[in-house]
């Protein structure tokens, strides 16, 4: 166990964004000391409706207030038992260790109470991990759960790695294990801010989980890119990018996060991954220039991307010159310039 070591490198970026979380840090605490419960309170309500929205959760920051403040709502059951289990879980969060099984296992069950058969147990089957229909990732089988899991938390003891990358390692290798039935999402996001809470108990309050919903294609497109380079490199890289981002917008740095400034974070986090950014518009341009009628959906599927990420390459691919569309938007083709 103390040998196992996830498999990942230490870039200069990495370091330069390790650094410069120090340097905001040092504002964001001073900050966080004169924060109001309030803030707080919102912040915390902004996370978990984050974290459940990419779980596809319905309710809003609204609603998740109303709940938080006791009032009744009309939401689907399953939707409200999710938050309440959530608003739970994270005031919990500062009675567990991160390295600790049965705290994860407690978390899971408080976590996951009334949602599924087993909460807080480790899975006994396969899992695979779906998206648009489409298998993205076969978990490892369930005969090896305990062992990896066992890995992971005792690296995460020992580990003389920062807590900024260990927490982003963690969340990482607790997807790729994929150790409970259901829930491994939610689950790997909460420890992650468990981790963080560890190293600076200022950071529990801070809404990254936010910035992830905003970037959700995002975010599961460097866990493929992890997957596939059996690295979880790049991962480390984009989430501490959230993490700089989330610490600028608290401190009035950075613009408030909205849908129209995701897409442009997005296109600044590609330019630190040019391999993937450049390839996958390789990819594009090559179905296109074969195949000019073909639809988002057709190219997704043959990237293996969502729709919605593929109509932001095509405009930004559009915006460089080299992609036209000729005709309708509908019975149009498209021409590779």
């Amino acid at each position: 166990m103390g040998g196992y070591q996830p498999p990942f490198v230490v870039t200069p970026l990495i370091l330069n964004q390790v650094i410069e979380i120090g340097e905001l840090m040092g504002h964001w605490a001073a900050m966080a000391g004169r924060t109001s419960p309030l803030l707080r309170k919102e912040n915390r309500i902004r996370t978990i409706q984050a974290s459940l929205a990419i779980e596809h959760n319905s309710l809003t920051t609204e609603q998740v207030t109303a709940l938080m403040e006791g009032k009744r709502i009309l939401a689907p059951a399953k939707d409200i038992q999710e938050v309440r289990n959530a608003i739970l879980a994270y005031e919990k969060m500062s009675e567990w260790k991160s390295e600790r099984l049965s705290d994860l296992l407690l978390a899971h069950r408080v976590l996951m109470l009334g949602l599924v058969d087993n909460p807080g147990q480790l899975r006994s089957g396969n899992v695979g991990v779906y998206r648009e229909n489409h298998l993205i990732h076969m978990a490892p089988p369930a005969s090896q759960v305990p062992r990896l899991v066992n890995d992971l938390l005792g690296w995460l003891k020992t580990t003389e790695h920062h807590p900024l990358i260990a927490g982003a390692v963690f969340h990482y290798e607790f997807e790729f294990i994929h150790p409970f039935a259901d829930g491994n999402g939610r689950m790997g996001r909460l420890w992650q801010t468990l981790i963080l809470r560890e190293w600076r108990t200022e950071l529990a309050w801070l809404p990254v989980e936010t910035l992830i919903h905003y970037q959700q294609d995002r975010y599961y497109q460097v866990l493929g890119q992890c997957d596939r380079q059996s690295s979880c490199t790049p991962f480390i890289e984009f989430i501490l990018g959230n993490i700089i981002y989330a610490l600028k917008e608290g401190l009035g740095q950075a613009p408030t996060m909205s849908e129209e400034m995701s897409e442009e974070m997005s296109e600044e986090m590609s330019e630190e991954m040019p391999f993937e950014l450049v390839e996958i518009e390789r990819r594009i341009l090559q179905l296109l220039s074969t195949q000019p009628k073909l639809t988002a959906k057709n190219i997704a599927d043959g990237c293996e991307i969502s729709s919605r990420t593929v109509e932001r390459y095509l405009k930004a691919l559009q915006q460089k010159g080299k992609l036209q569309r000729v005709g309708a938007k509908k019975g149009g083709t498209w021409r590779v310039c």
